[in-house]
């Protein structure tokens, strides 16, 4: 079995203390033990061998273009407009409503600095 090269998705962040805190409610996925508030690098650890970490590393400036890559994400609990609903409530941002009338397609969301994310369609959803 060949273990995953990818060690780490890492976010450039103003404030890696408040993205991880949002990034871990999305997730589900712990702020690693060592990690502190004020601290220059946060890791979530998924807790799974081989998958990868989110790491928040502190930068100076704040996001000014549109990401390359993003997270799609899947709601483990209930449904995709559920999953934007609570996403919003923890300070996230609608950027762009790509649902369509027949209950497919997904939501363009920013964590609160500014990284998008897609909140797409639970498994029972598509089912």
């Amino acid at each position: 079995m060949s273990r995953n090269p990818v060690r780490h998705i890492t976010f450039d962040a103003l404030d890696p203390w408040a993205t991880a805190s949002f990034w871990s409610a999305v997730t589900g996925f712990p702020i690693h033990p060592d990690d502190t508030e004020g601290d220059d690098e946060i890791l979530l650890d998924p807790g799974q061998p081989g998958a990868p970490g989110l790491l928040f590393i502190r930068v100076p400036g704040a996001k000014s273009v549109k990401n390359r890559v993003h997270l799609d994400i899947e709601p483990q609990n209930g449904t995709r407009d559920e999953e934007v609903e609570r996403l919003i409530g923890l300070g996230a941002r609608l950027v762009d409503d790509r649902r369509r009338e027949d209950g497919t397609g997904w939501v363009v969301l920013a964590d609160p600095e500014g990284n998008e994310l897609c909140i797409e369609r639970s498994a029972s959803e598509r089912g």
